[in-house]
């Protein structure tokens, strides 16, 4: 799932492969994909968060290359914290310490084996499971780790207007990126007939609404996935791509 050139891509190298790769570079880096598996409407599959981050890591190591930068995408993390989707079939949802002492362990493993730098991205945005990738990044140095997420302000910003309102759950925004990473993942039948369901997630999370169906997302969607398109998602993967970059380059010059 999710595009990722095979010279780039950790999962299919040999030992062998890999060890050249870490051997030749000065600055061996891996981005981890973290996602979750969680209802995306009945248009979109359980791994849409994964897909998401597999596609911006994947673009995001081309521009890296491009910086002199050799960056591999390690196989991903497809499970997290995911309470606001409870009660919804494929809500699988791990607890905080659980993924927080995860995600150390791989980042140790990820260094142990070479790599100077790890860069966590991250695309399941509940702000519970956001919280428990960041305090994985605790006691590491801060020019070996770091984390990419559009819930940094910052990157925040150059994403789509969708995005930006909070109406972004298996919407416009990554309807669309899921369609320009692997365009059989979406039930077209489907998805071309939902109604947009205008619901900010992001403010009825500051309002204290922590489920899907208290927030009137009924068929765990919010936003306007019959709008998507995959040059929408080209476009916004390659802004995700560019804050992996950004924050794996800012990092190693410390």
């Amino acid at each position: 799932m999710g595009v990722i050139p095979d010279r780039f891509d950790m999962a299919r190298m040999s030992m062998e492969t890999l060890g050249q790769r870490i051997a030749g570079s000065a600055t061996p880096v891996a981005l981890l994909p973290v996602g979750s598996t969680e209802p995306h409407g009945p248009h979109l599959p359980l791994a849409t968060d994964t897909v998401i981050s597999l596609a911006a890591c994947g673009r995001a190591a081309e521009i890296l290359e491009g910086q002199r930068i050799s960056a591999v995408v390690a196989p991903s993390v497809p499970y997290g914290v995911t309470n606001c989707a409870a009660g919804f079939p494929g809500a699988v949802s791990v607890s905080s310490a659980a993924l927080t002492g995860f995600l150390k362990g791989v980042i140790e493993g990820l260094t142990a084996s070479g790599f100077v730098h790890v860069c966590l991205v991250n695309n399941h945005l509940e702000p519970e499971h956001d919280a428990a990738v960041r305090e994985s990044l605790s006691g590491f140095d801060g020019r070996t780790v770091s984390i990419a997420s559009p819930l940094t302000r910052r990157w925040a910003r150059t994403l789509s207007e969708e995005f930006k309102s909070g109406e972004c759950h298996a919407g416009r925004y990554e309807t669309s990126i899921v369609m320009s990473a692997d365009a059989s993942l979406v039930d077209e039948t489907i998805r071309t007939g939902l109604a947009a369901v205008p619901v900010s997630l992001s403010e009825q999370l500051r309002n204290g609404v922590t489920d899907f169906r208290s927030m009137g997302l009924e068929n765990a969607y919010a936003g306007a996935p019959a709008d998507a398109s995959a040059e929408h998602g080209r476009e916004q993967v390659e802004r995700l791509a560019e804050m992996i970059a950004g924050e794996v380059s800012e990092s190693l010059a410390g």
